[in-house]
């Protein structure tokens, strides 16, 4: 479906075409939102696919593409965390991000890397197998930190066998496959092998081993559970819907995750449930497990099935009806869900009634929707950043955000940084490009505010409403001062007051915003060497350069015989290195 300017605003799929589009296009029935989008209709284009499965996967690939704003679209570009057991010839195990490319086996994903590091911790206490990189393995000769806690064999100083090593490898990846049975039945064997010798060390070996692994069974396992599930919960209410996901891994829940997907059109759970589920798993980073538990009912669940399956390479069942230990952390989903979604909209409500509370104090007369306030940071005038953030009737509007990178002022100028953040900001909407704020609020007192003043002057936009927010005395929360643009009149609010809460929440934001962008620029100058601009100086030359003299400083005064001195310099990059440190 698209509107007259040719945008996209929704995609569906239907066996009949007929039925599909006349609960659109009904004399009576139709919800709010609904009707909103069939206003807003122009032309209607189909795609005839010859199966349903065809169909459902062309309709998430446009969704995933072009982002319709009636479609419920899942927000998620987060990649998930895996435990990777390396192909090397002692291998290592650490967590691992990206794509799966390297020699090895990956297990997982895991919903967070919390979750995965608590695995490596036990890992590493019960296997004892390295988590060094491999330049930092090779070239060990005594063994590190890791071999004194006993949470690694030491296999850099040959300090255990390469048969040895290995079998707590194979040990390793039977636990992270689920087969903790098979594995605990080998270590009693073991175990009992060693102590029938009397090697009685060895034997305490594979008993702390049992131990530690049937306390983790006691305490992580679910009883009647086995291998891989998802288990989704969905809560709609209000226009808003939570899905909550838990993930249950060989017996052991792993960890959690919460969306909270925009819902354009009324939709009941089912709908959710059968939007999110291709969106979440089809042609993404996530594992699909072999069983999926839900909350609801949906319509197409034998076709989503037969999609999840096509994916996964392997039978994916669907279930909302489950019985015992599946209906138990069904409901502790459920329950999640409905309390995050509460929460969520009393958030969304009380910045409403703050936003409200502030358009009344500003005599705003309701038109107040959309604040964004500056901020600037630096270290001594250092890396000078200036932070925008943007907040709606929603809530903090993450994706108009903005860092901007302060260049060409004095250092330590907040004024001159201020104005070049403001003219930056909103020069293009001269052009007819982005929206225009209601309110700009400025972290700063009357000088901030002025030369804020002076560049929407400049850019003919004298009519957006001002207000700065100074510290209070001792730099306290309560005390804060706003000062008024242009009229530059001073006034303070009670600390219980909810339009201070609220202009408390986005100064602090923008300032929080303002200093990662300062220590991400700061950080990166300082790890960049004053050698890197010379041409022809690679990573080796440069190293070469600071051994022989020690420093940049010892570079920069050598003269041109000094620096030929240095292997791998002959007399053209010499000279190049000269003229380079004398005119920098």
């Amino acid at each position: 479906m698209f509107s007259k300017e040719n945008k996209l605003l929704y995609v569906g799929k239907a066996k009949n075409l007929h039925n599909r589009l006349s609960s659109y296009f009904r004399g009576k029935g139709l919800d709010t939102k609904t009707l909103l989008l069939v206003g807003k209709i122009d032309r209607i284009e189909v795609t005839v696919t010859t199966t349903e499965v065809d169909a459902l996967l062309l309709e998430n690939n446009l969704i995933k593409h072009y982002k319709p704003p009636y479609n419920i679209l899942l927000k998620d570009d987060k990649s998930y965390p895996y435990i990777y057991l390396s192909d090397d010839d002692f291998p290592k195990m650490n967590i691992y991000r990206g794509a799966k490319r390297g020699a090895g086996k990956f297990f997982g994903p895991y919903p967070s890397a919390s979750a995965v590091r608590e695995s490596l911790h036990l890992l590493q206490k019960v296997f004892r197998i390295r988590d060094c990189e491999n330049s930092y393995f090779r070239n060990r000769s005594r063994p590190c930190l890791q071999y004194q806690i006993e949470r690694c064999s030491g296999p850099c100083a040959n300090l255990v066998s390469r048969q040895e090593y290995d079998q707590q490898v194979k040990n390793a990846s039977l636990f992270l496959r689920g087969r903790s049975r098979e594995l605990m039945n080998n270590l009693a064997d073991n175990m009992e092998e060693a102590s029938n010798s009397k090697q009685y060390e060895e034997a305490a070996k594979y008993r702390d081993q049992i131990k530690h692994l049937q306390q983790v069974q006691a305490s992580q396992e679910i009883e009647g559970v086995r291998g891989d599930l998802d288990i989704i919960a969905v809560s709609v209410s209000s226009g808003k819907a939570c899905v909550q996901m838990l993930f249950v891994r060989n017996g052991r829940v792993i960890g959690s995750r919460t969306f909270f997907p925009p819902l354009k059109l009324d939709a009941d759970k089912g709908k959710v449930i059968e939007a999110f589920l291709p969106q979440f798993y089809i042609s993404g980073a996530n594992s699909i497990p072999s069983e999926i538990i839900l909350n609801a009912s949906v319509g197409n669940v034998e076709l989503l099935s037969e999609v999840l399956s096509k994916e996964a390479g392997r039978l994916v069942k669907l279930k909302s009806r489950v019985r015992d230990a599946r209906a138990k952390w069904l409901q502790l989903a459920q329950q999640t869900s409905t309390s995050n979604l509460n929460t969520h909209i009393a958030t969304r409500q009380s910045i409403k009634a703050r936003m409200l509370r502030l358009d009344e104090l500003l005599n705003l007369d309701g038109s107040l929707q959309r604040i964004e306030c500056f901020d600037i940071s630096h270290s001594s005038g250092e890396a000078t950043v200036a932070s925008c953030v943007v907040f709606d009737v929603e809530g903090a509007k993450k994706t108009d955000y903005r860092k901007f990178n302060i260049e060409g002022i004095v250092p330590g100028d907040d004024y001159a940084a201020m104005e070049q953040a403001v003219m930056r900001r909103y020069k293009r909407l001269e052009k007819g490009e982005g929206v225009y704020p209601d309110l700009i609020l400025v972290d700063g007192g009357k000088g901030q505010v002025t030369a804020v003043v002076r560049i929407l002057e400049k850019l003919s936009m004298d009519l957006l409403k001002v207000v700065g927010v100074a510290k209070g005395e001792g730099r306290r929360a309560g005390l804060e001062t706003l000062i008024e643009g242009r009229s530059f009149r001073k006034w303070n609010l009670k600390s219980d007051d909810p339009a201070l809460h609220l202009i408390q929440q986005i100064r602090d934001e923008a300032h929080r915003f303002a200093i990662a962008g300062h220590r991400a620029k700061r950080d990166k100058a300082r790890n960049v060497s004053k050698l890197d601009g010379i041409s022809g100086i690679g990573p080796k030359r440069k190293r070469d350069l600071l051994r022989h003299f020690g420093s940049y400083a010892g570079v920069e005064s050598a003269n041109v015989e000094e620096l030929e001195k240095v292997s791998g310099i002959n007399a053209a990059i010499a000279t190049r290195i000269y003229e380079y440190c004398n005119n920098a």
